[in-house]
């Protein structure tokens, strides 16, 4: 079955979409005319914001009195900050590097130095306080991908750390809790934006009472794109719509919320580019601008993979019979998501206790279909050597030929005639996944004070999940290396095809059929001590207990049509008939333990210390090493110390960490297969959240981190920095607001850093430091109406934010060339809203 985002659903979704933005017009009309509360001014927003997010407390604690590292941004900081994806919204989190170079989705989400090759192992997203899904992350996947931002997300709070590992999933990374508007504040607008790559996108809120008793928040957006990178289809299409009912009880409230996503991302992966003779800069490819470009055209976007299934009678060579088939797959509909979250959130009181209970369900479809990049380029004349090479060492070839090759010919798949042998060329990757995802948690809590100051948190986290993943990797086409590249057929002299419409032999061949379901039951339990005026102290602890079992289809390499002379699938992948099942039980406890001391209202400072684990997820018990006799956990510990402080001059949050992780659970696809590495790694470091107030109007905020991550007694790689883990990452954002007598008219600019990084363990390739710049403004009318202007890269630069994935350890080839992955180029979007 394929699990795929078509354009039939987009479609589906658009007329609700529309339906909502009329629904938010008539509302408004209705709706009486609110009086708009006074500003706020920034020292007094940091004096009293309040965090839900990693305190046992329903009513949370202030900000500033939290014993843990937490970053805080209200809906219109997301906005100036202008991500150009959910996950871009993490570079404004200090100890937080994240690459959004692929794309709407698909990120790669790395925090304080620990060590992965990929997605994001080491961060959950939440709705409302509840995850998305319980497992951080799988193979192509990562939480991002299930969620949009838009105008019905009320705030952002992001947990560094701290009691996370108590609560909720457990996650002993970041939790990214994404806060809904609830309809207690009435508001409604409707907003229109355009910008680069013909992008056309609408979004509606509408917030306010529904009735006496329950208030009710709606919107959602549709967005169309053709994308900063030319692809010659729409790269993005979709949209997505949420409903919020909140009540107010006698004792607590009541909220009901349901969220659906239906969207298409193209992704993308590595590009050519041309390294500086200092290793210090990057340029362009020849003919292939590095900020716009891309291998995707009309003459790739429809992939047709070979694959078959063992039928159990063996043919006269005696090799196995193999049913062929196909798999068909549009790259347009790229690493996209039709998915629904439901939830329901209760806070109320049971005689002296407190119960609090948060409901979430999510199910849908994540897919993947992409081009994933091979190794570097190389000539034309170059490539059909090797091929007479591969074809001539293989006796069954050439006996089936007649006798050996000494040459090929090359001529375009679809038209064109005749390549030259100097022609640059590149084997790329052709891939495709299905992943039908489906996840119910709900966690409790019972809070009573037991003591003057001393309250005391008992709760229960129970997980359900499950995933059924089809993929079919491995499978390449030669192409030339230009945008929008032509495939190439090769043709042997002793008639021997080595290439079939462009598909060739690839460096692996992997397919997978499987079917995953885990449970996950935590106990937890958590005391507050406020022991005076000034100091308080929590302690926390959670054992949790994991059941995951599945059946994996086995495969096996073949020649799929029994045929030498075709050796594009004389090694593929095809299901063999047996099975693998998996049945895996583990249990592991965690603590952390804290104490903030309050030296004015204005000032504090704290200490902690946690230690949890990351349990081994579905594609890690599926790729364990042949040498691992027990199921893999990792260990994490972490330190941390922290100041915080704001006043109507300046604010600062600052924290000083260290880490020891040891036995991480890391594996990636490479050209040489599926490569599983458990690394230990440590990590110390600083983070900084900074702004000064000079005069009214007027902020400058700095956010960033240094660290030093290292590898850690793991094999030859010991003493090596942790890949892509940037020492220094800095942000830089001056702004400036004004009223005037039609509005208020604010201004912002950020400039940011990111230092150099090593590409893969092997530590081989730099990948070198880079600097960008993003703009904007905001004219936001007494009269209701909004106008936005941002911009992003916009000086252009060539920004590398991973290598060669493919080949850990390749460096630089002939005449500077190497793969690497490229910030965007420069883009704009202009939106023009109304508040009604």
């Amino acid at each position: 079955m394929t699990h795929a985002v078509s354009r039939v659903g987009a479609r589906r979704l658009r007329p609700q979409l529309i339906a909502l933005a009329a629904a938010t017009l008539c509302a408004a009309a209705q709706a009486q005319e609110a009086a708009k509360p006074a500003p706020v001014s920034p020292e007094v927003k940091e004096l009293e914001a309040v965090v839900v997010t990693g305190t046992a407390r329903r009513e949370g604690v202030r900000k500033l009195e939290a014993g843990f590292s937490i970053t805080t941004a209200t809906e219109e900081q997301i906005k100036q900050a202008a991500p150009t994806s959910t996950a871009d919204i993490l570079k404004t989190v200090p100890g937080v590097f994240v690459e959004t170079s692929g794309g709407q989705a698909g990120a790669n989400i790395r925090v304080r130095g620990f060590p992965t090759p990929g997605d994001g192992p080491y961060s959950t997203f939440q709705l409302n306080g509840a995850p998305l899904y319980h497992l951080p992350t799988l193979s192509f996947f990562e939480h991002s991908q299930l969620f949009r931002l838009d105008d019905t997300i009320d705030r952002m709070e992001v947990l560094r750390g701290g009691p996370s590992p108590i609560f909720g999933s457990g996650q002993p990374g970041v939790t990214v809790n994404f806060i809904q508007k609830d309809g207690r504040n009435p508001e409604a607008g409707l907003r229109v934006t355009t910008g680069t790559g013909n992008l056309k996108r609408v979004d509606g809120v509408y917030a306010g009472k529904l009735s006496d008793q329950w208030n009710v928040m709606v919107g959602g957006f549709w967005r169309e794109s053709d994308g900063v990178r030319d692809t010659q289809f729409p790269a993005d299409s979709g949209g997505q719509a949420s409903v919020m009912l909140s009540r107010k009880l006698d004792n607590g409230s009541l909220q009901l919320y349901a969220r659906a996503l239906r969207d298409r991302n193209a992704f993308f992966t590595a590009i050519p580019v041309v390294g500086g003779t200092d290793g210090k800069s990057v340029s362009s490819y020849p003919g292939f601008n590095a900020l716009k470009d891309y291998f995707y055209g009309n003459e790739l976007r429809n992939i047709v993979l070979e694959t078959g299934r063992a039928t159990g009678r063996t043919l006269p060579n005696g090799r196995p019979e193999i049913q062929r088939s196909t798999v068909t797959k549009d790259l347009a509909d790229g690493r996209g998501a039709d998915v629904q979250t439901y939830g329901a959130n209760l806070d109320t009181r049971l005689g002296d206790w407190t119960l609090t209970n948060k409901l979430s369900h999510t199910t849908g479809d994540t897919p993947t279909y992409a081009l994933f990049s091979g190794a570097n380029p190389q000539t034309l004349s170059s490539y059909i050597a090797s091929q007479v090479a591969a074809a001539n060492g293989d006796a069954a070839v050439v006996a089936a030929a007649g006798r050996a090759a000494v040459t090929g010919a090359a001529t375009f798949a679809n038209g064109g005639g005749a390549v030259a042998g100097s022609t640059p060329v590149i084997v790329n990757g052709m891939w495709a996944v299905d992943k039908a995802l489906r996840s119910t948690s709900n966690e409790t809590r019972l809070s009573r004070e037991i003591a003057p100051g001393n309250n005391l948190t008992v709760g229960l986290y129970l997980a359900g999940y499950s995933s059924h993943d089809v993929w079919t990797l491995g499978q390449a086409q030669l192409m030339t290396v230009q945008p929008h590249a032509r495939l190439i057929d090769v043709q042997l002299d002793n008639g021997v095809s080595a290439s079939r419409n462009g598909y060739v032999t690839p460096p692996f061949s992997f397919n997978l059929d499987a079917s995953y379901s885990g449970n996950t039951r935590a106990f937890f339990i958590a005391d507050e001590w406020q022991l005076n005026k000034e100091l308080r102290v929590d302690l926390g602890a959670r054992r949790e207990t994991q059941r995951i079992t599945g059946s994996i289809a086995n495969v096996s390499n073949g020649d799929l049509d029994a045929d030498p002379t075709t050796l594009y699938n004389n090694n593929l992948a095809y299901f063999n008939g047996t099975h693998t099942l998996i049945d895996s039980k583990l249990t592991r406890n965690s603590f952390t333990g804290g104490a903030n001391y309050a030296f004015s209202r204005e000032f504090s400072a704290f200490v902690r210390v946690n230690k949890g684990h990351r349990m081994p997820d579905f594609d890690v018990l599926r790729g364990r090493g042949a040498n691992e006799s027990r199921d893999s956990v990792e260990d994490i510990t972490q330190y941390e110390i922290g100041l915080k402080t704001a006043t109507k001059l300046y604010s600062a949050f600052l924290t000083a960490y260290a880490n020891k992780l040891t036995n991480s659970q890391t594996q990636q696809f490479t050209n040489a297969g599926n490569v599983v590495l458990r690394p230990n790694s440590k990590a110390t470091g600083i983070e900084f959240e900074l702004a000064l107030r000079p005069a009214y109007g007027f902020e400058i905020a700095a956010t960033g981190n240094v660290q030093d991550a290292k590898y850690k007694d793991f094999q030859q790689y010991s003493g090596n920095r942790v890949e892509r883990a940037p020492k220094f990452q800095a942000r830089l954002t001056p702004s400036w607001q004004t009223q005037t007598g039609f509005g208020q008219l604010r201004a912002f600019a950020t400039y940011s850093h990111v230092g150099e990084r090593f590409a893969d363990q092997t530590n081989t390739l730099k990948l070198p430091a880079y600097r960008t710049l993003d703009a904007g403004a905001v004219f936001s009318m007494d009269n209701g109406l909004e106008v936005r202007l941002t911009g992003t890269n916009l000086t252009n630069k060539i920004g590398l934010t991973e290598g060669n994935f493919r080949v850990p350890g390749q460096g630089v080839g002939q005449d500077g060339v190497f793969l690497a992955r490229p910030l965007f180029g420069r883009a704009y979007e202009l939106s023009v809203g109304f508040q009604f």
